[in-house]
């Protein structure tokens, strides 16, 4: 079912930008993954009666590093609960990919005899279940938690605007506790037969309202037309002590990487970012290089004897080349081992189908093993792939797909992957309706706006068992 983009997307996006100072819930959701792992660490020390030292301080802040934000975080933000299959298998992924991550670490630095094997061990084996019972029981206690007024920890808050953005927005917030904000009530101006909301009453009490009742944060919702309304509003909420968020009505579509920043002294929103800004550009283009290099080095003996069985099976080259959009929409070439007897790379070019007969016998076990994709770590090298990304569709399916689709051209602001978050989610091989193209693009575009290190690693190794399965390979 393909995945729709919905006011409720959108919300989620504005959400997530406007709370950029996390409330205690959201703190805490981001906090659990690092601090139940170090907690687990520390218990395994202490059960084998070791000292934690120096050393274990040192694996402590390694962890944080690669845990924090946990992935509970977004699970808050997005109001979304997985089942627990999902999370068991989310939370194995992530995990195997750290501590796969940390031995190598331990190796080349040649730290790992600095621990006892035994707590290594265990620690290890019992992270995982310490964390998949903190994610189950933690979104059942938090709200309970911050529910309790003598705690203090939800703020109250009113909307500037009972429209249908400030409208959803307090259902974004009601619905979920983990915001920790609660909304008492609307301001607006117009008359009551023309707003679906009970009001508090005109923008113009609304600041009298504010200190009367100790309100902590206000959102104005108004339209950018109101700019009068909303700079003298802004005047008279000078002598509150609430924090105020401005919520625009420029976000006509799903957000990706959004962010406000500065340029001089002007203020800028990013709605649509490559994840790969900045630093994090330098990151996953050393990863995929460093990646690409030691699976290129350990591989190239089985591509070596591939190449020679596609020569023996049928006429024609060993590699199949064909044109796709890199990033920014500019065109590359991608490299495959030919699986056909045919090498489409016309105007038009059908996807290969179940018991297609332009695929040869050899090259349809290429196909369900996924063979036929090693040659582009070679595109990895050359700075035209990534080893993880939304995968590259050939050209006349961009031209076709890009008209059909709305917002398909933005999986183009990164390198396309060998896999993707797509395919280990079920879209892997043929798209034979629009309908499925669409979810694929959906989980493309997922993948930008939640990119970290850890979801390559974790999308790496959820590929291997999509693999070792044969989905949906032919």
């Amino acid at each position: 079912m393909a995945l729709q983009v919905t006011q409720e997307t959108r919300l989620r996006a504005q959400t997530r930008l406007l709370h950029s100072q996390p409330g205690p819930g959201a703190l805490l959701q981001a906090s659990i993954d690092p601090i139940v792992s170090i907690a687990t660490l520390a218990g395994a020390v202490s059960f084998f009666g070791g000292r934690f030292d120096g050393a274990c301080l040192i694996l402590a802040l390694l962890v944080f590093a690669l845990t924090f934000p946990g992935s509970l975080a977004s699970e808050a933000l997005d109001g979304r609960r997985s089942s627990a299959g999902e999370l068991a298998l989310d939370i194995a992924t992530g995990w195997i990919a750290i501590v796969g991550l940390l031995v190598l670490l331990g190796w080349a630095s040649r730290t790992l005899n600095v621990f006892d094997q035994r707590v290594l061990l265990a620690w290890a084996l019992a992270t995982p279940a310490m964390l998949f019972a903190a994610h189950q029981a933690l979104p059942r206690l938090l709200p309970r938690l911050l529910a309790a007024e003598a705690l203090r920890l939800r703020k109250t808050a009113v909307i500037a605007g009972a429209n249908d953005l400030g409208r959803g927005l307090a259902a974004r917030l009601r619905a979920n506790a983990l915001h920790g904000v609660r909304v008492t009530g609307f301001f607006d101006d117009r008359s009551a037969t023309r707003i679906s909301e009970k009001v508090l009453g005109p923008l113009g009490a609304l600041a009298d309202y504010v200190r009367a009742q100790r309100i902590d944060v206000i959102y104005i919702a108004l339209p950018l037309a109101s700019q009068p309304r909303i700079l003298k509003l802004l005047e008279e909420l000078r002598d509150t002590t609430a924090s105020i968020y401005f919520v625009p009505d420029i976000f006509l579509f799903d957000l990706i990487q959004a962010r406000v920043d500065t340029i001089g002294d002007i203020a800028v929103v990013a709605v649509c970012e490559t994840p790969f800004y900045g630093f994090n550009g330098v990151v996953k283009r050393v990863s995929d290089f460093l990646l690409a290099s030691a699976i290129l080095l350990v591989i190239s003996p089985l591509m070596l004897a591939i190449a020679i069985g596609v020569k023996l099976s049928s006429p024609g080259p060993v590699l199949f080349k064909q044109r796709r959009y890199g990033v920014d929409g500019r065109k590359i070439v991608v490299y495959k081992f030919r699986s056909m007897s045919v090498a489409d790379d016309g105007e038009v070019v059908k996807q290969a189908t179940k018991d297609d007969a332009r695929v040869t016998r050899f090259g349809a076990f290429l196909r369900r093993t996924s063979l036929d994709e090693l040659p582009q770590f070679i595109n990895v090298l050359q700075g035209r792939m990534s080893v993880v990304g939304p995968r590259p569709h050939a050209v006349a399916h961009n031209e076709l797909y890009r008209k059909l689709i709305r917002g398909y051209m933005i999986r183009h602001k990164v390198r396309p992957g060998i896999t993707g978050l797509a395919q280990v989610h079920g879209y892997r091989g043929e798209t034979e309706t629009v309908e499925k193209m669409k979810a694929r693009i959906e989980y493309d575009l997922a993948y930008l706006r939640n990119w970290s290190l850890l979801l390559d690693l974790q999308v790496i190794l959820k590929t291997i068992v999509v693999v070792l399965k044969k989905q949906n390979a032919y």
